[in-house]
């Protein structure tokens, strides 16, 4: 779905179109099967890894969508988010948890006691969508309403509309689903004005969803997985215990710590998920993202700073410093600051495009490092392997500059591409290709192993020059 081009329709809207997505993702399935050699009739099952933070809304009894999908890069909601953020009934909810987490002990009750919104929750883009779509809202009180993430919506047209469901990694993260009790959450919900009719059903992870109609492929084929794509990456990595870390470095960037059993509270910048479940087992992960990674990356390739992707490596190396260049990341909306401001400090007639390059790599080390040190002074277990996958872990200066700042070994492995494997994995589960995660951690490739060559001390004064840039770009 990455292929789909985004649609802008107004400043700050970002849209895929529900029928280029759909039309892609079956060509996607054609093609892959075709360059494996296969016959749709030899497919066991079928896997879903879908980016979980964008969302849409459709008539139950036509599957009509009552608009394009709003991505989790859209920032109509905005105006919404701020006015919640300042509100006094927020600060009521703050107050009331504070005393209940006091009271209690309960760590259920800390993540409201400083809860936020953010433009990028599912959450605020859908009190948007009941307050500016008058479709969407009457037919929500006739029931006639469905919600979903990108998979949600894939299994529905999968199956011609006779299979509504999530799983619980993909409704976990979209901020409307109580991982304590594993419910669609009915108070946030009345005080957003979502009706809770149009949430549907939440299956296991590693599950048997009901079959592809015949007409799509050919042969039906079982859906055997849904699960969102950070989890799935971390199944993929096979970080299966407890201190297991996987980072993702891709669009944006993403920290994972799988902490078993155990469900964390919510902390600032860091988000507990589930990870997945299967059968009776389910596994809790805590989460810091950062917004933009590949994108910056990306878009200084747009803009002629290099030709290729592999030259940025090369670049980074031919100098021995950024000679005082920061890049501060701030494409997307963050968040922890929705209006930082992307930009470039410390120009010199000097500066040159390897500096500007350099400055971005170094940007994201850096962002790795501040993410590194929340979880460990936020997440009491043990950190056990630290595992990295996505594109940009395919650049061993960004790689061997965060394994020398966190002091940390750091694995990549021979797929970048973890979120399908991960899908695959599960899919193979349930599908009883494979019959434990034993056997799936003998598949793993390592391609390479990152470890410490540097002391953080010689990094120190870029990264306090860094740090200062960043503050000035806060609050834009």
């Amino acid at each position: 779905y990455e292929q789909v081009e985004s649609l802008y329709p107004r400043p700050g809207w970002v849209e895929l179109d529900p029928e280029a997505l759909w039309s892609q993702f079956v060509a996607v399935i054609k093609e892959a099967v075709q360059a494996a050699g296969l016959h749709m009739r030899q497919i066991a099952g079928l896997g879903i890894s879908t980016q979980r933070a964008t969302c849409i809304t459709w008539h139950r009894r036509t599957g009509k969508p009552f608009h394009n999908f709003i991505s989790w890069q859209d920032l109509r909601s905005a105006q919404l988010v701020n006015s919640w953020n300042k509100s006094l009934l927020l600060k009521v909810v703050h107050v009331i948890f504070t005393v209940l987490h006091f009271l209690t002990g309960n760590d259920r009750y800390l993540a409201p006691s400083f809860l936020t919104f953010s433009t990028q929750q599912t959450s605020m883009k859908l009190s948007w969508v009941f307050k500016n779509i008058y479709e969407a809202e009457e037919a929500a009180k006739k029931n006639n309403c469905c919600f979903g993430t990108i998979d949600t919506w894939l299994l529905y047209r999968l199956t011609k509309g006779s299979v509504y469901a999530t799983d619980y990694s993909n409704a976990s993260a979209t901020g409307l689903f109580e991982p304590f009790t594993k419910c669609w959450n009915p108070t946030l919900c009345y005080l957003l004005s979502i009706p809770m009719s149009i949430f549907p059903p939440v299956k296991d992870t590693s599950f048997n969803f009901g079959s592809a109609d015949s007409e799509i492929f050919g042969v039906p084929i079982p859906i055997m997985a849904v699960v969102a794509d950070q989890q799935s990456a971390m199944f993929g990595e096979c970080c299966f215990h407890p201190g297991d870390v996987k980072l993702t470095m891709g669009t944006g960037g993403f920290w994972n710590v799988n902490t078993g059993e155990h469900l964390f509270a919510s902390q600032r910048g860091l988000y507990p998920l589930i990870g997945w479940k299967i059968g009776e087992e389910v596994v809790y992960l805590t989460e810091g993202c950062m917004s933009d990674m590949g994108t910056a990356i990306k878009w200084a390739q747009d803009i002629n700073l290099f030709t290729s992707v592999d030259e940025t490596e090369k670049m980074a190396r031919s100098i021995v410093d950024s000679q005082g260049v920061c890049f501060v990341p701030g494409f997307q909306a963050s968040v922890n600051d929705p209006c930082l401001c992307a930009s470039f400090m410390g120009l010199k007639p000097s500066t040159t495009r390897n500096h500007l390059v350099r400055a971005i790599l170094e940007s994201v080390a850096f962002r790795n490092k501040q993410l590194y040190d929340l979880i460990v002074k936020k997440v009491c277990i043990p950190l056990q392997t630290i595992r990295a996958d996505g594109g940009v872990s395919n650049n061993s200066f960004v790689m061997q500059m965060t394994s020398d700042l966190i002091n940390k070994k750091i694995e990549k492995p021979a797929n970048a591409d973890m979120s399908s494997l991960g899908a695959a994995f599960l899919a193979g589960l349930a599908s009883g290709f494979w019959t434990d995660k034993e056997q799936l951690k003998k598949l793993r490739r390592i391609e390479a192993v990152f470890e410490p060559q540097k002391d953080l001390e010689e990094y120190r004064p870029a990264m306090d020059t860094w740090l200062q840039a960043m503050k000035r770009s806060l609050h834009w």
